[in-house]
């Protein structure tokens, strides 16, 4: 009897902290992008907005692999998740945006784009924070 209760625990144990990292995961990417966003707004060096910009683009993939939790139990289909794909989608597309700005030589011009990235984000968060 102690056996199947001590598995039984463990198991609870497991899914609780498995649940808690999908959660935590998402959570780092999104202060990922918060903190690079920043950088990325506040640099002078083209150096600095490529990598700042490029880790912002892999949170930003990263991110969609994570449901949030306003949307835990949808299923994958679900308007709701497609629609947050949606965003991140569009995330990455005005970071590409910017990038091919920034490889261009273009600071001014690639910070101007970034600038954009709030809207998206206030948009977004709106929905699924």
């Amino acid at each position: 009897m102690r056996k199947p209760v001590i598995a039984l625990l463990t198991a609870s144990v497991l899914l609780a902290t498995s649940a808690s990292v999908l959660a935590r995961d998402l959570e780092e990417d999104m202060d990922i992008l918060n903190d690079s966003y920043k950088a990325v707004l506040k640099t002078d060096s083209l150096s600095e907005m490529k990598t700042e910009l490029t880790t912002m683009r892999a949170a930003a993939m990263d991110a969609m692999k994570a449901t949030p939790p306003k949307l835990e139990g949808k299923a994958p289909d679900s308007p709701e998740i497609q629609e947050y794909h949606k965003g991140l989608t569009l995330l990455v597309g005005q970071i590409d945006g910017a990038l091919k700005l920034a490889d261009a030589g273009k600071l001014p011009e690639a910070r101007a784009a970034a600038e954009e990235f709030k809207q998206t984000r206030n948009t977004y968060h709106k929905k699924f924070r």
